[in-house]
């Protein structure tokens, strides 16, 4: 692994014999290997047809000086030291309507791009998300394309669902046909376990007929145990067959799994929203939350790192205080952060609102003033980030930072109806149906489908957090009955019959390697 170039190098036998199976190479055929490394892929396809034509591609000077070398007597291999990003050759090629016949990769991701690298990819690769090169080379490679040509890639399963890579599945989608779909965990690289993602690896054939690629349907397979059963097929793997064009019907053309074919059946054929009927925001960050944030007391979780709040400075007024600030000694205002706790966390953590402190909010680069007219309101904040299960407590008449998704409900009547159904173990699996990952952001929330209820449901939710709420200021806890009581409510009234994370291929956050 190059951790400087976030390149991960695939030195799997298994791993190499399956892509190269996938790649299906031919005599005379002209390949690109745009992110060589070590040129692990160059040798299993010239092992396997050693009458190719290979253009291979590194950026890291050592990796590539180490190619020319190992190549130098191969006239068929031809070593480019460049970035195969912005290479000048790469682009026209692109321009032209495809060059190669196979492109087979393992391309880097997470790697750090400069802000002037950025704003030079942005112009290239319109509509995509430059933060992720891996999604720019995957792009790439599609335009190099000839029609019909075949592309191998190992990529982060994230593409497959995160809203910031709607385009590239749309342009996936429509240029070529899926042929396979592969999941996997990252523990399958020799000595590598990111823990928290998992990988996957897509062949696709590139067709110029929209409606013939439409048309097509594919296999996704997960379930593997070690890196040979991608050779074996054992029956334990799982496949499911997905028709292109159901994705391109689905919201943001996510390739939604799941173990219940309700949950997904509920999700592609609802009609309405919780973006519909309600507001999602994310809130507030200081800029330097060292200096403006205090804690009540030293002992609550990361509290020893800030300064306690004197009872005297906190603000107490009756109205919610000014948005410009307050100029008075008493200027610290509740502020909803962090996690873990259901329908109601207490005043834990305070924010300085000083007419100086909201200037600085206001003005600083760092800082984040963000939907500010949802700010001292009354809502619902649920974590952007949480582990086993969604969880989401009142914001009442306090701000929220960034690190929570304010949800306003348009009408008043829905507020401890979305309290419940946010603790509910039904909204924890729907949104890992739509992104798998442990990120709650307010654009997945939004995509929640939301069946207006009956009266008589309604009023029976709202009855019972209003329950919970008045218990937990007595008991301070919340019993696992009330959590079943709501789940029971929601499977019922959408039409389920049983409610589980069953996610299957687990909880992957946005991959940091290749």
């Amino acid at each position: 692994m190059n951790s400087r170039y976030q390149a991960y190098y695939t030195n799997s036998p298994s791993i190499l014999e399956y892509m190269v199976s996938l790649l299906k190479p031919r005599p005379g055929a002209r390949l690109l290997e745009p992110c060589a490394g070590e040129g692990a892929f160059i040798d299993a396809v010239l092992s396997s047809t050693p009458s190719l034509l290979i253009d291979a591609f590194e950026l890291d000077p050592d990796a590539s000086q180490h190619l020319l070398q190992k190549y130098k007597n191969n006239e068929s291999v031809s070593i480019f030291h460049s970035d195969t990003l912005v290479d000048e050759s790469l682009l026209l090629r692109m321009s032209m309507g495809g060059y190669y016949d196979l492109i087979i990769s393992n391309p880097p991701y997470g790697a750090w791009q400069e802000y002037d690298k950025r704003k030079e990819l942005k112009k290239i690769y319109r509509g995509l998300y430059v933060k992720e090169t891996y999604a720019l080379f995957l792009y790439q490679a599609l335009q190099l394309l000839k029609p019909g040509g075949r592309l191998v890639f190992i990529v982060p399963d994230t593409f497959l669902s995160l809203h910031m890579h709607r385009a590239l599945r749309r342009n996936i989608l429509l240029q070529s046909c899926i042929e396979t779909i592969t999941l996997f965990p990252s523990s399958f690289f020799p000595g590598v376990n990111f823990g928290y993602s998992n990988l996957s690896i897509i062949s696709l054939k590139r067709m110029e007929s929209s409606q013939h690629n439409e048309d097509n349907q594919f296999t996704v397979s997960s379930g593997y145990r070690e890196p040979s059963e991608l050779l074996t097929k054992p029956p334990h793997i799982k496949q499911t067959i997905f028709h292109q064009r159901d994705l391109l019907e689905s919201i943001d053309h996510s390739l939604l799994l799941s173990q219940n074919a309700d949950h997904l059946t509920l999700l592609k054929a609802a009609t309405g929203r919780l973006g519909d009927i309600a507001d999602c925001v994310t809130g507030i960050y200081s800029g330097n939350d060292k200096q403006f944030l205090r804690v009540l007391t030293s002992d609550i979780r990361n509290g020893a790192k800030y300064q306690t709040v004197s009872q005297e400075m906190i603000y107490r007024g009756k109205e919610p205080p000014s948005l410009h600030g307050i100029a008075t000694r008493d200027c610290f205002v509740p502020i909803l952060k962090g996690g873990g706790v259901r329908f109601h966390k207490p005043n834990l953590w305070f924010l300085d609102w000083s007419v100086e402190a909201v200037h600085h909010y206001q003005t600083n680069q760092k800082a984040r003033f963000q939907n500010s007219r949802y700010y001292f309101k009354t809502g619902i904040g649920v974590p952007m980030v949480s582990s086993s299960s969604v969880t989401a407590a009142l914001i009442e008449q306090r701000i929220f930072d960034q690190s929570i998704v304010g949800i306003f409900p348009h009408e008043p009547k829905y507020l401890y109806y979305l309290l419940g159904f946010f603790n509910s173990t039904l909204c924890t699996t729907l949104l890992r149906t739509i992104n798998p990952s442990a990120n709650n952001s307010a654009n997945y929330i939004k995509k929640l489908p939301f069946l207006v209820p009956t009266d008589e449901h309604l009023n029976r939710v709202n009855t019972h957090v209003r329950t919970i709420l008045s218990q937990l200021t007595k008991t301070g806890g919340c019993a696992a009955s009330d959590i079943e009581f709501l789940n029971r409510e929601f499977e019922s009234a959408y039409n389920l019959k049983q409610t589980a994370v069953d996610i299957q291929w687990g909880n992957s956050l946005t991959s940091r390697s290749s």
